[in-house]
């Protein structure tokens, strides 16, 4: 007889250690009705071969955030459930051998410092204090973190379940999902056992992900590496030592060189991440198994050679010992190597926690992340990094598998600001990318879409090489001044394919509108910036509102906020209501025209109302082909917005472009208008603006407007401003030096930690380094000088007026 319930509330589909810690959280939030539904044994997939490693280190706030909580459960979660578990936290060195490794690791000890760790930066003579084995040539410094370590996988799993089911809830294993459809408002799931009805469910599939994914009209983003790991026989002076020491070595990562080593009992363990990788189930004739629970690939030692000769000429006493084992299992990778945790893309009330990479040390922040996104629609900490719905419609298996053996091969690569990833480009191309190519343009994506990001003159430096520094400088640096500088005293058009766009129209629309946004909808012909706030008043999206008539509307968002910010409206648009919500960003495209000089180049090529004033828009035609002029500037001077219809886009660049040779007009990039907007403190999406900050937070109290009955996030937005903001939105002129502050760097006052930054940059019409952030209340105020953290050094931050740096009274932007 079947023990499968009728009805759950939740069910969860994969009973790995992220499906365990998902129903444990789940539990623990009182949500007692869910049920965990597992093909084979619990961690029958990834967890039973994983190797275990708990580390807290990332270059990510938010995966920092969720691997520190995960290291703090493990810490007591044996006697929370009662159930034995080995975990030994032995601490890590990270090896540098740069300069420029050494300060990623500064910025990473910085944060770490703002969230309670303790972690330390090691000089070479002092690392063999720690590693007494270690040979210290060719390297530069390590990272030091105490709180690194190592636990058994289905130790960890098994306790999650236990705490689980002592809590109420189900776990039931041999019973795969074969199916799913919806009925009404819920989830009908398929079993060989029978059916399960549930409110909501969460694809924790792991390496199967994708075909769960299937059974919901969901294309899951990912692909599966074949991993391997090296067991090696005891090592007797390791044994003496340890014995003599009383605990383990801390565990190794020679990033550098990219391979960990690990202490296991007396003998080592070796876990390469290789360049000549190899992906699994990704052809024909390598098809996915139906089943490939705790089982293995064939050893591919060959792949391996170079990274244990490395490692026995760091740690020589690896070179005396046998190996033992092999392990060759299959881990699943997202595009970018991080997660997927959050709504499932499209699909009511279904959710993903799967394609973890590094599933043990992020499985107990990963459920805790879940749990909340299920029972509160929101999460503590901003996600964005790991949510689904930051891949969109270009991610085809091709794109995932050419991305996913990129971010393996270069697993510890450092993320220079400058640099672009290789592989998996031009999936979309604006319709004038050969134009703009040949103008010397060097390109990144954003949702797919190529956009230039400087222009390149013959000559310059353009190779990937050039790129590998956190520095200013570069062969970027004075092309991206000149940019400005053309922005500034003439003019310059930046092509900017893929802008969000989604058409609001019909009876209602205005009305439904006002309630999800904390300010004024405008008024037909005009344009206005619009905050939308969670139920805590948190910045969940920024979006221009383009009225059209009274009940229409074009949103525009941007590019990567495409299904985050569509599915958000989606799901508040009432189902009986009247007005219609399309998704058109397919259909349009954007040129931005901005400097003194665009008015007179617009004047030669149409006849439009160019007296018009700030925030209006009026359709116009170039060329011969209709347009949206818009009056509007990220780049805060006097400029346009051009929207075409994609296929018009070229004639109208054509035309303005030719228009604009005699006034001095030239092209400019992404970087370029980053230094400008931060120079008018414009904000950025997921920078500037998260759900880490409030609407009040974030400065923005202007776009609030209080007499409204009500809006989204409201009272909490009442309740804080009542009782007082804690910190405040800040610009910073800072006295830095060779970098510029990057995202997250640490603000001090007075020995303490007052604050952190949420963007940086070098002003070039300003001359100086800019940084936004949030700052203690009390010190937010203009001339306090305080000190911003890069890189490891403290630098001198003045808090400017809350106006811009850059034409603080916009005459230029409204000239």
């Amino acid at each position: 007889m079947s023990n499968l319930p009728s009805h759950a509330r939740v069910v969860i589909i994969g009973g790995g250690a992220v499906g365990a810690s998902s129903i444990y959280h789940l539990a623990k939030a009182g949500w007692t009705d869910c049920v965990l539904l597992e093909k084979n044994e619990l961690t029958a997939g990834s967890t039973w071969h994983a190797a275990g490693n708990v580390p807290t280190f990332s270059s990510s706030w938010s995966i920092m955030n969720m691997q520190r909580y995960s290291a703090s459960l493990y810490r007591d979660l044996g006697v929370q459930v009662d159930y034995p578990m080995n975990y030994h936290v032995t601490g890590s060195l990270r090896l540098g051998h740069t300069k420029e490794r050494l300060q990623e690791f500064k910025r990473v000890v910085g944060m770490g410092r703002y969230q309670g760790m303790e972690l330390d930066i090691l000089a070479p003579d002092e690392m063999r204090s720690r590693y007494p084995f270690l040979e210290t040539h060719e390297l530069t410094g390590a990272l030091y973190d105490p709180y690194d370590g190592d636990i058994d996988p289905a130790q960890l799993t098994q306790a999650l379940a236990k705490g689980a089911r002592d809590m109420g809830a189900k776990i039931i294993r041999f019973c795969p999902v074969t199916g799913a459809r919806r009925e009404k408002d819920e989830w009908v799931i398929e079993t060989p056992q029978g059916e399960i009805r549930c409110e909501y469910v969460v694809n924790a599939a792991g390496y199967y992900a994708r075909e769960v994914g299937r059974m919901f009209g969901r294309d899951v983003p990912m692909m599966v590496m074949s991993h391997q790991y090296v067991l090696f026989d005891e090592i007797p002076e390791l044994a003496a030592w340890s014995k003599e020491a009383g605990h383990k070595l801390p565990l190794l990562r020679d990033v550098d060189s990219s391979y960990y080593l690990r202490q296991e009992k007396y003998g080592m363990n070796l876990g390469p991440y290789e360049k000549n990788c190899r992906a699994h189930w990704t052809t024909t004739d390598d098809p996915m198994p139906e089943d490939f629970s705790f089982q293995l690939f064939p050893d591919d030692l060959e792949r391996l050679e170079w990274y244990l000769n490395d490692a026995v000429e760091r740690v020589p006493i690896l070179g005396t010992a046998g190996l033992s084992r092999v392990i060759n299992g299959p881990i699943p990778y997202a595009p970018d190597g991080n997660p997927l945790i959050g709504p499932m893309p499209g699909v009511p009330n279904a959710f993903e926690a799967c394609v973890f990479t590094f599933g043990i040390c992020q499985a107990g922040g990963a459920g805790k992340v879940l749990a909340e996104w299920v029972t509160e629609g929101q999460t503590e900490w901003d996600m964005w990094s790991c949510d689904p719905r930051r891949y969109t419609d270009y991610t085809d298996q091709d794109y995932c598998i050419a991305k996913g053996m990129q971010i393996y091969g270069n697993e510890y690569a450092m993320h220079f600001p400058k640099h672009y990833w290789p592989a998996g480009r031009n999936r979309k191309l604006s319709q004038i990318h050969d134009r703009i190519a040949a103008l010397g343009a060097q390109f990144k994506p954003y949702n797919g879409w190529e956009r230039a990001m400087w222009y390149a003159k013959p000559g310059d430096d353009t190779s990937e090489e050039a790129t590998q520094t956190w520095g200013r400088e570069g062969p970027w640096a004075k092309r991206i001044e000149e940019e400005c500088l053309a922005v500034r005293d003439a003019a310059g058009i930046l092509d900017l394919p893929g802008f969000s766009r989604f058409r609001l129209k019909g009876e209602g629309a205005r009305e439904w509108l006002s309630g999800l946004i904390t300010g004024r909808v405008p008024k037909p012909g005009r344009i206005g910036l619009a905050y939308f706030a969670d139920s805590k008043g948190r910045i969940l999206t920024e979006m221009s509102v383009m009225a059209i008539e009274e009940d229409f509307f074009f949103l525009i968002t941007a590019a990567t906020a495409q299904w985050h910010d569509f599915e958000w409206l989606r799901k508040h648009r009432p189902v009986d209501a009247a007005f219609t919500l399309d998704d058109v960003t397919a259909n349009f495209s954007c040129q931005i025209l901005t400097g003194p000089k665009s008015r007179a180049i617009l004047a030669e090529v149409c006849d439009a109302d160019l007296a018009k004033g700030w925030l209006t828009h009026q359709t116009a035609q170039i060329a011969g082909r209709y347009c949206q002029l818009v009056r509007v500037s990220f780049a805060g001077e006097l400029g346009w917005e051009i929207h075409t219809k994609i296929d018009d886009t070229p004639a109208i660049f054509d035309a303005v472009w030719e228009a604009g040779q005699k006034h001095g007009l030239r092209p400019f990039g992404m970087e370029a208008l980053d230094s400008l907007r931060i120079e008018k403190g414009y904000r950025a999406w997921k920078g500037d603006l998260s759900t880490d900050y409030t609407v009040l937070q974030g400065g923005l109290e202007r776009f609030v407007d209080w007499s409204k009955p009500d809006f989204k996030g409201k009272a909490a937005l009442e309740r804080e401003k009542q009782q007082g903001v804690t910190r405040r939105f800040v610009t910073l002129t800072v006295e830095a030096e060779a970098c510029d502050a990057p995202y997250m760097s640490t603000l001090w006052s007075g020995g303490e930690v007052v604050g952190e930054t949420t963007s940086g940059n070098w002003g070039y019409r300003t001359g100086r380094s800019i940084a936004l952030g949030m700052l203690r209340a009390d010190l937010a105020v203009p001339g306090r000088e305080v000190e911003v953290e890069i890189f490891g050094d403290r630098f001198k931050a003045v808090v400017q007026p809350d106006q811009p740096l850059w034409d603080p009274s916009n005459e230029r932007l409204k000239a």
